[in-house]
């Protein structure tokens, strides 16, 4: 049987969504903002999905357990981001279009293959497709993504863009290694590793979207540059938030269980600021990932002096530092962009991601 959407994420729900969040945190006029921001871009982002609806099905497994993936829906934000940066010169033409989709099948694409590294059950609420069609065929479906993927860049013809690609899937692969490297080994880990992770795991995409956008509606080099900065900024100021959730998320909301990441061992900006300002915290985190290797349940009682070190050292206050301050960044990196209504866009699209939720 095809694959066919369960519970599709549309970009537009995404907006409605941040909007309603920062209506509770008090935040009405960023609130509006997005809402002026959803009117700007919507039809930008249907048509986004118009062409992402295009991507080939069939009954072979691995495209089911493509499509199991992308019918969950998702953030859209780096499509968005390719959108964003288009409008900063002639527009989200038929080549911008093609490279948003080819963003997101990257990205989806890097999805399928955490599932399989992290042995991970849920993926947005729903189970994996790796719990479905299996590990092997999870991993080939990244793969036949990341295939879709070039060959839309290719067909879109923008110099260049392909071979930045080709860098970008480079730096996500030696970013993921690291990580292996240092999984449930913190305390050897510093905080210079995690950036490195972050910079080539979660920004390079981000970066990759802006300068697609950028290129492929004429803007100048200058522009392509600061939407670059704008894209690295904002994707570590994107996975600054994650590392927030993951100790402090609603599990219904986040569609992920608390200290996922902690179970997987992953390097973490709150457990690396807690562990440099209590050291005797690193036995406490190596012993967790350790009983977790096997799919057991993490110790509650660890987990529960874990949370008391986070709160004891700032370590979550440090966390959304971090993300104000690339957020601010990011911001400020869009000086030379001289449409008003594109600069007002892509800051709210920063200080909305300070506040999300999932």
């Amino acid at each position: 049987m095809l694959a066919t959407p369960v519970n599709p994420t549309p970009s537009s729900a995404v907006l409605h969504d941040l909007s309603q969040v920062c209506g509770r945190h008090g935040r009405d006029d960023l609130s509006t903002r997005l809402a002026e921001l959803h009117g700007w871009v919507k039809g930008e982002l249907a048509d986004f999905e118009r062409e992402l609806a295009l991507v080939e099905r069939g009954p072979r497994m691995v495209v089911q357990a493509a499509h199991h993936l992308l019918d969950l829906g998702g953030k859209h934000l780096r499509p968005m981001c390719v959108a964003l940066a288009a409008k900063c010169g002639a527009g989200f033409g038929p080549a911008a279009r093609q490279l948003a989709v080819s963003v997101e099948l990257v990205h989806t694409a890097t999805l399928l293959h955490d599932d399989v590294v992290d042995v991970a059950d849920v993926r947005r609420g729903q189970p994996a497709a790796r719990a479905i069609y299996g590990n092997a065929a999870s991993i080939f479906a990244g793969d036949w993504l990341l295939v879709e993927a070039l060959r839309r860049i290719r067909a879109a013809g923008v110099e260049g863009l392909l071979d930045r690609m080709l860098g970008i899937i480079e730096e996500m692969i030696l970013a993921e290694s690291l990580q292996l490297e240092r999984r449930g080994r913190l305390s050897e880990a510093t905080i210079s590793d995690y950036l490195r992770v972050v910079e080539g795991k979660t920004a390079a995409l981000f970066r990759w979207a802006m300068v697609a956008g950028a290129r492929a509606s004429g803007c100048s080099p200058e522009v392509a540059s600061a939407l670059e900065r704008f894209g690295l900024h904002l994707g570590v100021a994107f996975q600054a938030v994650d590392d927030h959730l993951d100790f402090a998320g609603d599990v219904a909301t986040t569609g992920k269980e608390l200290f996922a990441d902690l179970r997987e061992g992953k390097l973490t900006y709150p457990l690396l600021v807690a562990i440099e300002r209590e050291p005797q915290l690193a036995t406490i985190v190596t012993e967790l990932c350790a009983g977790s290797e096997d799919g057991g349940a993490l110790d509650p009682a660890a987990c529960a002096e874990v949370v008391a070190s986070l709160a004891r050292t700032g370590a979550l206050a440090a966390t959304r530092a971090l993300a104000e301050a690339r957020v601010a960044e990011a911001i400020a990196a869009l000086a030379p962009i001289a449409s008003a209504d594109a600069r007002r866009a892509l800051v709210t699209v920063a200080e909305a991601t300070l506040l999300r939720e999932a």
